[in-house]
């Protein structure tokens, strides 16, 4: 995939900060949770009731919240907030958009397909569908999609180390393989609906990181090294050559000194001009 010719022509619709925009949409649904839970059951992503006119469900589902609300949910929350900007600041705005929408375009794609699965079904009645889809309609929400962009941050700072439980140091890395294997448990043990969010979420990063193998120059380590070899062939233009055992002065310091080595000085004393014939001889 060409990325920059993609951001050079849709770059500019790019939503900066976007990690900021869908925090917020947590925040309205946990309002709404405490406030009209009644209302919830009306934004969820719901195929079915999608086809037959609710067609707001495309939008609002990324309103209803993962879980319940509790002070673990607002460390969670700056903790996305936090991945979410480094990554943007990685990738670059267009990329990280591109990375979330395809998300949530996907996860949607993997609603409807759920639908045709139970609709093919031979022995499953239209109110029964009906019926499967708003009990488990919620599985199809933004959790698995956060659930992916830490796989993301994982993939793409694995070095980086993050304090457990406020408390053990363990590197990014193997917190990602540890997600991975959950949500990959998950999608097994768990219904169809789960089945498919899940899937939707994994496609996601293994679809962006595929198409940007070639953005191994973004990776911070790499980004590091760069850093250090640059920083060492400046010091390396910086190395004196010449130098007066007797003044110490350089070429740095008069460009047109000449130099010479004293033939009769045990060692390898180097004079400049003006004190090569006036030195006393190091024996």
């Amino acid at each position: 995939m060409n990325w920059n010719k993609l951001e050079r022509k849709f770059g500019k619709f790019a939503i900066p900060n976007v990690t900021i925009f869908l925090i917020l949409c947590y925040v309205i649904g946990y309002i709404l949770e405490y406030m009209a839970p009644a209302l919830l059951t009306y934004l969820t992503l719901d195929p079915y009731q999608i086809i037959h006119g609710q067609v707001w469900r495309l939008i609002t589902w990324v309103l209803v919240p993962p879980g319940g609300f509790s002070l673990l949910t607002l460390i969670t929350l700056y903790f996305y907030y936090s991945i979410g900007t480094a990554l943007e600041r990685t990738w670059g705005t267009f990329r990280y958009n591109v990375f979330l929408f395809g998300g949530m375009l996907l996860t949607i794609l993997a609603s409807f397909i759920c639908l045709a699965v139970y609709m093919l079904a031979p022995d499953l009645e239209e109110s029964v569908i009906a019926l499967q889809f708003y009990m488990n309609s919620w599985a199809f929400s933004t959790y698995y999609i956060s659930m992916s962009i830490f796989l993301a941050f994982a993939i793409t700072y694995p070095d980086v180390q993050v304090l457990l439980m406020f408390v053990i140091p363990v590197k990014v890395k193997w917190m990602g393989i540890l997600d991975l294997v959950l949500l990959l448990y998950s999608m097994f043990a768990g219904g169809l609906f789960t089945k498919f969010a899940i899937a939707a979420s994994l496609l996601n990063v293994a679809l962006f990181y595929l198409s940007t193998k070639n953005m191994m120059h973004l990776n911070p380590k790499q980004v590091k090294r760069r850093a250090e070899f640059r920083q060492q062939v400046r010091n390396s233009r910086n190395i004196t050559r010449h130098k007066c055992a007797i003044c110490g002065r350089t070429e740095e310091d008069d460009p047109e000194l000449e130099f010479r080595f004293c033939s009769k000085c045990n060692g390898n004393y180097e004079f400049c001009q003006y004190h090569l014939f006036t030195h006393e001889h190091f024996k």
